[in-house]
């Protein structure tokens, strides 16, 4: 698809693209997807997304294997067995996710989302939701761009479990919090639709009941 798809088409077609080419995306491609996250809202308005688009072999090398850390810690309790989701596809899903950790190292390019603080960033930041509320509307802009422009992508949170040794390997400052990493690459399989629940079973109207 081309960058001109419409935007739902983009949303109800942005499938988590684990399995990329390790062929190189060109830097003007990956400028655009950085450009598309810091379009998005941020509190108050402070504009205090950071973004790092790690290329650099070394760094690619470490980022792989705290991801594999993970991966494996996130592999052994995994369950395929989940009410209301089909085993085969938990299992593709499991599958997808230890290639990708297989593979990191080799994928072209690695964005980090991340968040610069005034100060020292609050002890707030590790429940995600509240301190980190301002970088991921930008991770889902850079995912809906990189849809539109053909290239794969997926969200993790795993490679940067081990935060001390995560932020050590891209040489953080102390005011620099990374939340998101998201591997980029043109995909080697085909896109599709996401699959979700209807709307009917997720949403009530004035209250639950």
């Amino acid at each position: 698809m081309t960058e001109e798809m419409g935007l739902f088409e983009a949303m109800y077609n942005c499938r988590a693209m684990r399995r990329l080419k390790p062929d190189p995306v060109p830097e003007d491609l990956l400028l655009r997807l950085i450009d598309a996250g810091n379009q998005a809202p941020s509190g108050s308005n402070a504009q205090n997304g950071r973004w790092i688009v790690v290329r650099d072999a070394a760094v690619k090398e470490r980022l792989a294997e705290l991801n594999k850390e993970a991966v494996t810690r996130y592999a052994g309790s995994f369950r395929a067995d989940i009410p209301g989701h089909d085993p085969a596809k938990r299992q593709r899903l499991l599958d997808a996710v230890v290639w990708q950790a297989d593979h990191m190292a080799e994928l072209p390019a690695l964005v980090i989302a991340c968040l610069e603080f005034g100060g020292e960033p609050p002890d707030r930041f590790s429940v995600g939701a509240g301190a980190g509320g301002s970088i991921w509307p930008g991770v889902q802009n850079l995912l809906l761009a990189a849809r539109a422009l053909g290239l794969g992508a997926a969200p993790t949170t795993l490679g940067l479990s081990n935060r001390a040794a995560a932020r050590e390997a891209l040489s953080l400052p102390p005011n620099i919090e990374p939340f998101c990493l998201i591997p980029v690459g043109w995909p080697m399989g085909k896109f599709g639709p996401v699959t979700r629940r209807p709307v009917a079973e997720i949403m009530r109207w004035d209250r639950w009941s």
